[in-house]
């Protein structure tokens, strides 16, 4: 069940991260930039999860996931 979970929340936090990048990427792509931002955002903030529940999970998934985008406009898509 959390595999599922993540797919779900990084499939949510993937879309909204490249609409406010303004990125315009296929699904696979953004399921896996929303589940790579959540493991990053997760781990970073992994105290703040602790503090507020779920919707602090949410946030951290999609700041890594606009960092991951970030970092992918700036040093991969040249």
């Amino acid at each position: 069940m959390p595999i599922i979970a993540l797919i779900i929340i990084g499939a949510a936090a993937g879309f909204l991260a490249t609409r406010l990048m303004k990125l315009e990427t296929d699904i696979i792509t953004t399921v896996c930039i929303g589940m790579a931002g959540a493991l990053v955002g997760g781990l970073v903030l992994r105290a703040l999860l602790a503090v507020m529940g779920f919707m602090a999970g949410f946030v951290g998934a999609v700041l890594g996931a606009l960092v991951l985008i970030w970092l992918w406009q700036k040093y991969v898509q040249r």
